[in-house]
């Protein structure tokens, strides 16, 4: 009778204990964090680093329904945004990101362009990666020589109505202004075949369009798989468009700080390289990367890099000035 009692007595100290362990563990499961992305900006190699516990949220912030965006948004923990789209968030939402521990970490670049933002957007903003735009020929080698010296070839009559252009009036007007020419900006338009962010590269891979301006980073891949096509980094300099991250909450941020030192792998900073990613890091191997005094096989040399550009945000006045000069270009 005792053994029978003291087997059943054991048991149920067994099922308490099993039970304590299981309320313990789960007591212990790290919430999921989630990171709000537009995911066709990323190379698969960045987004590979995100820590796979962490969930994936997608947005479009080209999409008609902003209400949805801003709903993902405000139930992510961290939200990565290019410097085109700053204007569509509300810093309101945010917490400080930029801890003296991230800081330190900035090369003068991004340092630099973090001081174009008024303080509160400055204190909420973390440059993540910086992309350069690039000119992809297709099937014109002789292209490529005058293309490296300065943006005037596009005014080549062999190119009229076969380039591919942004979307971006203001990057359009901002390569205008490198280009040696009087009404510079109304000659580069006319040369256009199409003005399209999305569909860029199949419009010069399957139409009878010469050259296209494309981020970098969108369109390493087809350059691995498609003979036809060259890059070139002109040494008047590119566009640059730059990756932020934003926090929802200062008491995450440790975890985030982890991450981001993992991006200074070496392994990692060549796969994001190769696909067109740049971390504007203070890291002596990362910086390595922007000072290639040749023409490299892919990315821009340190001349490139030393005349390249970014893009502040701006004024009310600044847009209407901007769209102005914009619709004059259209003008006969």
């Amino acid at each position: 009778m005792f053994s029978k009692f003291a087997n059943r007595r054991e048991f149920l100290n067994y099922g308490k204990l099993s039970l304590l362990f299981l309320l313990n563990s789960c007591s212990n499961l790290p919430n999921n964090l989630k990171i709000a992305l537009q995911n066709s900006f990323y190379p698969k190699s960045f987004k590979d680093t995100i820590p796979k516990d962490w969930k994936q949220e997608k947005i479009n912030f080209e999409n008609i329904k902003l209400q949805k965006n801003r709903d993902i948004i405000l139930n992510s923990d961290f939200t990565l945004i290019n410097d085109g789209w700053i204007t569509s968030l509300d810093f309101a939402e945010f917490e400080k990101i930029n801890e003296y521990q991230l800081i330190e970490n900035l090369d003068k670049r991004s340092i630099d362009y973090l001081g174009s933002f008024n303080q509160n957007q400055r204190s909420k903003l973390f440059p993540i990666g910086v992309v350069p735009y690039t000119i992809v020929i297709k099937n014109n080698k002789e292209l490529i020589n005058s293309a490296r010296t300065s943006w005037d070839f596009l005014l080549s009559k062999n190119l009229t109505g076969k380039i591919i252009f942004p979307q971006s009036p203001r990057i359009i007007m901002s390569i205008a202004k490198k280009i040696n020419s009087s009404n510079s900006l109304k000659k580069i338009k006319d040369q256009a075949m199409v003005f399209d962010d999305k569909n860029m590269l199949n419009w010069l891979i399957n139409s009878d369009a010469c050259v296209a301006i494309v981020p970098y980073s969108l369109c390493s891949k087809y350059l691995k798989i498609d003979p036809r096509l060259s890059l070139v980094f002109p040494n008047q300099g590119v566009p640059l468009m730059w990756h932020f991250i934003l926090s929802r909450s200062n008491l995450k941020n440790q975890i985030l700080i982890k991450w981001i030192k993992s991006l200074e792998n070496k392994s990692i900073v060549d796969k994001l390289v190769s696909e067109g990613w740049y971390l504007p890091f203070n890291n002596d191997y990362l910086q390595n990367k922007y000072k290639s005094e040749i023409y490299p096989i892919s990315g821009p040399s340190k001349k490139c890099w030393d005349n390249s550009w970014s893009f502040p945000v701006l004024t009310n006045e600044e847009k209407i000035n901007l769209e102005n000069s914009w619709n004059k270009s259209l003008s006969p």
